[in-house]
């Protein structure tokens, strides 16, 4: 997995949901090691990480059929340290994302033992997961309904007692919960993968020793003509791939924008220390959100 000492170090992670849910799977993956908390929503795990309670957090960023978790995101911007020249705005967490996980997540129509499919009239489960089965829920005409997690989904669909009624959850929240898998495998795509941030409370940056890297920051453009097009020029000319891009608008102005950039590359390579310099240039404010090592799955994606 990451190669990174706080990671390997780490014997808590806190993740958002109850056990079994996708994030929970993920944390076992990327931290073998430690013990899993379960929490009630994003901000109640990343705070589990500031406050000392647990040594990381691992929270999900984007997915391949739902798009980017914008829950995630809003929390997100208040990572970071500010590099050299700029003052860290006021109600950063001082929080830091030091690896990514990977996982590929295959939901399942889970029921009460004994219920048939076809007497399924309503679905619970988390807005992305839901999200990423619609070909299914519309087949079958299911009445879909939010949950705050998959595995807490599948837990109150036990509690219900409703043979109407199941989640969309892992193979794990049907074990945990006493569920039958109605129908396996329900996701819209074959190759249905969810990208999660491993978040620390301190920066453990990996050398520039020529291994794969991922840099994650923030920016904000001055209010001048052309500004983002000369701000992200500089990735350009220098040959510095930017595999990511969000917008934010600031202070409910859709005049004030701030960006989150995903780049390939360590700022100490000289190409990457280059395209940095001419962004600041060209930025009222730049957020280092954290340089760690790229997942082998960016290898693998099509």
């Amino acid at each position: 997995m990451t190669e990174n000492t706080l990671i390997s170090r780490a014997k808590t992670v806190a993740f958002q949901g109850e056990p079994g849910a996708y994030a929970n799977l993920a944390a076992k993956e990327a931290v073998p090691q430690a013990s899993f908390v379960g929490k009630p929503t994003f901000e109640a795990a990343l705070e589990a990480v500031r406050s000392g309670e647990t040594d990381l957090a691992v929270v999900p960023v984007e997915n391949s059929v739902y798009g980017r978790i914008a829950d995630v995101h809003q929390l997100v911007r208040h990572f970071g340290r500010a590099v050299k020249g700029f003052v860290p705005r006021e109600g950063d967490k001082g929080l830091f994302i030091l690896g990514e996980h990977f996982h590929r997540v295959r939901h399942q129509l889970l029921g009460l033992p004994g219920t048939k499919l076809e007497d399924v009239k309503t679905v619970y489960s988390q807005a992305p997961a839901l999200g990423q089965v619609r070909i299914v829920t519309k087949q079958l005409g299911l009445v879909e309904k939010q949950w705050s997690d998959t595995a807490g989904a599948a837990r109150h669909i036990a509690e219900l007692k409703d043979p109407t009624s199941a989640a969309v959850a892992s193979t794990l929240a049907g074990e945990i919960y006493g569920l039958e898998i109605l129908k396996p495998n329900i996701e819209d795509t074959s190759n249905n993968m969810t990208r999660f941030l491993i978040v620390g409370s301190e920066p453990d940056d990996p050398p520039n020793d020529g291994r794969a890297v991922i840099t994650t920051f923030l920016f904000g453009v001055r209010n001048i003509p052309a500004a983002l097009y000369k701000a992200l020029g500089g990735f350009a000319t220098n040959g510095v791939n930017m595999t990511k891009l969000e917008s934010y608008q600031l202070g409910g102005s859709f005049n004030a924008t701030e960006f989150y950039a995903d780049i390939e590359g360590h700022p100490d390579q000289h190409n990457v220390r280059l395209a940095l310099e001419e962004l600041s240039f060209f930025s009222s404010r730049v957020i280092m959100l954290g340089i760690y090592p790229a997942h082998p799955y960016r290898n693998e994606m099509p």
